[in-house]
């Protein structure tokens, strides 16, 4: 799709990509997962409770688990009993073979670094469940840097801690307005605009459509992150 908006600043150094829904195609192994983790803590499937709570989930996709199931479970101790339960059964569906790469994601990385560009792959989920994908993928070598939220001091999206790490360990621009946050969800777009990158691009290959991504400050939206080389080098 064409974009609405340019940056002005210098040229874009540090590329900060979402993995679920942006560069990896898991099939919805979010949802199965959750209801994993439900079962363990003792949420009736096919309850009203278990619809809600799974509603949340939908809503939220792209926060930190973790923060999820603060808000689901409420005591800390049951919140991270969820969370245990959930990345045990992710990671197992990913060790199934059940991801795969969105379609042109290696391409467009492969492109992106070859145009001089630091590239960092963020996720939501624990760094057990991050090098799960990693390793399902062959992308251990692929990007210079990879973070999840404890990387970033333990707060994840929509708070901006992962992008700034990025930006801060990385050294690859000369400041925040030469960044680009490329995610599927409004939790990336808002973590971008709190970051203060120039470039926040949605792309349409994961939990949230167009306007949801604008309406939380997309500068850009993409069919995918396949789009993405072409878009920065307009970009600068």
């Amino acid at each position: 799709m064409a974009a609405e908006k340019t940056s002005t600043t210098g040229r874009i150094g540090l590329v900060v990509l979402d993995m679920a829904g942006t560069t990896v195609a898991d099939g919805g192994l979010v949802e199965q997962a959750f209801a994993a983790a439900a079962r363990e803590l003792g949420v009736e499937p096919d309850s009203a409770d278990h619809a809600a709570k799974l509603e949340y989930v939908r809503a939220t996709m792209g926060e930190s688990k973790i923060s999820v199931f603060r808000h689901l479970f409420g005591e800390e101790a049951l919140a991270r009993q969820a969370n245990t339960a959930f990345e045990k059964a992710y990671g197992t569906l990913v060790d199934g073979g059940h991801i795969a790469p969105v379609d042109g994601a290696r391409e467009a990385i492969e492109e992106l670094r070859a145009d001089g560009r630091t590239v960092v792959l963020t996720t939501g989920f624990a760094r057990v469940t991050q090098d799960a994908i990693l390793d399902a993928l062959g992308w251990r070598d692929l990007v210079e840097l990879t973070l999840c939220p404890a990387d970033a001091g333990g707060r994840g999206r929509p708070c901006p801690d992962m992008v700034l790490s990025a930006f801060l360990r990385t050294g690859a621009a000369a400041g925040v307005q030469e960044v680009a946050v490329v995610g599927d969800t409004a939790y990336d777009m808002k973590s971008g605009v709190r970051a203060g990158a120039s470039v926040v691009a949605g792309v349409l290959t994961g939990a949230h459509g167009e306007g949801v991504l604008r309406e939380a400050g997309a500068t850009h939206v993409l069919g995918s992150v396949a789009e993405l080389p072409l878009m920065l080098r307009g970009v600068g």
